[in-house]
């Protein structure tokens, strides 16, 4: 047991958890349910798998010291930013339906058409898509799923950060 918590095994059990969520998003949601994502949806992939990225560095360089709290640190400001976009979407989710914005342009037409700055700004400020709670599980909803999910990448990249060597 003693094993499985050294630096690099941690380290890679957060990139595979990683692995596996961005998985179950591609092969069961998006293929097997047919639910495309939502710009919101997209940005919190990119999150999870950045995480996966610092994780999956980490666990290669296997850091000592400061390195590993350099590693964590990245791990769980990717963490917090990816959850930030989790609580916007809830939030967007749980708004009553007038005041749920208008469904907008898709994602590659934006990033084609419009300056990144613009389209950035519109993807965080969500469309009538990203309001939509299209599957649950246990209760919730995909944004909440992928909230507890970056809560875990978190804790555990404050457990990286924090533990003694």
């Amino acid at each position: 047991m003693n094993a499985l918590l050294q630096i690099r095994p941690v380290f890679f059990g957060l990139f595979l958890l990683t692995i596996v969520s961005m998985a179950f998003a591609l092969f069961y949601l998006e293929r097997t349910l047919g639910l495309p994502p939502c710009p919101l949806c997209i940005t919190q992939r990119l999150f999870v798998v950045l995480v996966g990225f610092f994780a999956l560095l980490a666990a290669l360089h296997n850091p000592k010291g400061w390195g590993r709290q350099v590693y964590a640190l990245l791990c769980l400001i990717s963490a917090s930013v990816g959850g930030a976009v989790a609580m916007r979407h809830i939030w967007l989710q749980n708004l009553p339906e007038e005041l749920a914005p208008a469904c907008g342009p898709s994602l590659e037409y934006m990033l084609e058409t419009l300056p990144f700055s613009e389209t950035f700004s519109v993807v965080m400020m969500g469309d009538g898509n990203c309001a939509e709670t299209v599957w649950t599980f246990m209760g919730l909803s995909i944004p909440e799923q992928t909230l507890a999910l970056f809560v875990v990448l978190a804790a555990v990249s404050l457990f990286q950060m924090f533990r003694k060597q």
